[in-house]
């Protein structure tokens, strides 16, 4: 027998009148929700489970924003993004956000497991481990993502210009947030401070003020400060980094808040650098990357070589629900020190320089069966990429396994120590991605730190 608040309905929908639309007061909205959820728990034909209900409520909620970095965190999901956030997690070292309804890696980490599979900032995933992800939220990719160090997660993504969709085998491992690198380099006598900041965590600030001291002391002629690659992190973190480097009373980043209003916050600089000051950005630097990329540039005035950064200009905070979950939402806007709104747009160079094509290449994926001659797809296209890039010339790159390409595979196997079949197996397969990965990581093929050592010298020689 049926409620009589209720009308069976056996068909989709009917061409009857059109129902009057009521606007609600608050209270009245409130009432409609509970009412919702009060008719599906007590007649929906099976039993459902009051939680996921309004959990599921909340990610509507989030999702209705259309804000691809604000976010409902389960309990699960919470504890894991604080990991991420902690001295070490086991993943593959990937910033990932949901963009146009499909999760987006935003940035791999450098010299992560994601890098060195070929995985690239706006890469969109289709498939995780053969499973289609249409429908599942952000948080939950991620937690299909993640696992032990040493399993191998696949994933199926669709990158621009590529007319197939990829398989990218990635070995998970223990993920360290070392946040701040040192490297010297010596060039014509003066000797170049790199420091490189990978993500902007608690104690990153800290680590950047005691290995910039420790640089300094050693004795520098110029810095360069590398946040190629860094998907951002705490806006403290970045602002006190800000102290170190921006003149002192100049701007470090504007925050506007939903009503417009907007908050300055200025550098405590107490003596300027009396050394060049060079930034490295590349379409991989977001947030609070961009943040300290911008303030090099218009508040230091000093110059940022690379690439146009990724563009997101919004500052997210995480709220404590009660229960272990967390809602990571949008409450903030921040500009450069200029004003200058980068959402979507990023911030680019003062000098752009690009990387050797194969810094983009793509691990070769190969199933049971070889990959031999008179083959045509999407991996022979990356592994002729990759054979290019290590000086073994396949003739062609449009996917087609001719004479030549298994040629160069011959070669290369012969070169590596390996048995020469000229085709790719698992072995040849892996030779390749370690070779062209080493090959990316020599600082002599890295065309951006290059350019900007050399900048830092002529700098150097003009004061």
């Amino acid at each position: 027998m049926f409620s009589s608040e209720a009308t069976p309905i056996l068909q989709g929908s009917g061409d009857g009148e059109q129902t009057e639309v009521v606007e609600l007061d608050d209270d009245e909205l409130m009432k409609k929700f509970e009412k919702a959820l009060e008719t599906i728990e007590s007649q929906y034909v099976e039993e459902v489970d009051r939680q996921k209900l309004i959990e599921g409520a909340i990610s509507g909620m989030v999702g209705e924003l259309g804000d691809p970095f604000s976010d409902y965190m389960d309990q699960e999901t919470a504890n894991e993004f604080v990991e991420s956030l902690g001295s070490e997690f086991q993943g593959i070292g990937a910033e990932v956000s949901m963009i146009n309804g499909k999760v987006t890696i935003v940035s791999p980490f450098r010299e992560s497991p994601a890098e060195q599979a070929g995985l690239q900032a706006n890469d969109r995933i289709i498939e995780i481990d053969g499973e289609n992800i249409e429908g599942l939220s952000v948080n939950e990719a991620v937690l299909l993502i993640r696992g032990e160090k040493g399993t191998t997660v696949r994933l199926t993504i669709e990158r621009d210009g590529s007319s197939e969709l990829l398989e990218v085998p990635v070995e998970r491992d223990t993920i360290p947030i070392e946040t701040v690198r040192t490297e010297t380099f010596e060039r014509d006598g003066l000797t170049i401070g790199k420091l490189e900041i990978t993500s902007f965590s608690e104690d990153t600030a800290i680590d950047f003020r005691e290995q910039l001291a420790e640089l300094e002391q050693d004795g520098i002629d110029a810095l360069l400060v590398d946040v190629r690659g860094n998907p951002g992190g705490y806006l403290n973190a970045v602002e006190h980094i800000g102290d170190e480097l921006i003149p002192d009373g100049k701007p470090v980043v504007q925050i506007e808040d939903r009503e417009g209003a907007r908050t300055s916050y200025t550098s405590k600089l107490n003596d300027a650098k009396d050394y060049p000051i060079i930034g490295l950005i590349d379409e991989r630097s977001a947030s609070a990357s961009e943040i300290l990329a911008a303030a090099l540039k218009e508040s230091g005035g000093y110059d940022l070589v690379g690439t146009t950064t990724f563009g997101k200009g919004t500052v997210q905070q995480t709220v404590d629900l009660g229960d272990g979950s967390d809602l990571k939402l949008t409450m903030m806007r921040w500009l450069t020190p200029d004003g200058n709104n980068i959402n979507q747009e990023g911030v680019t160079p003062t000098i752009e320089e690009e990387q050797p094509e194969y810094f983009t290449s793509t691990a070769v994926s190969v199933g049971d069966d070889p990959i031999a001659f008179d083959s045509l797809g999407e991996q022979v296209k990356n592994a002729q990429f990759i054979l290019r890039g290590l000086g073994f010339d396949p003739g062609r790159e449009d996917g087609y396994f001719d004479q030549q390409t298994v040629e160069a595979i011959e070669a290369f196997q012969n070169d590596a120590g390996i048995e020469v079949t000229g085709e790719i197996n698992q072995e040849t397969a892996t030779a390749l991605q370690e070779q062209i990965v080493e090959e990316i990581r020599k600082p002599e093929n890295d065309n951006q730190l290059q350019r900007a050592i050399e900048l830092a010298v002529e700098q150097r020689n003009q004061n």
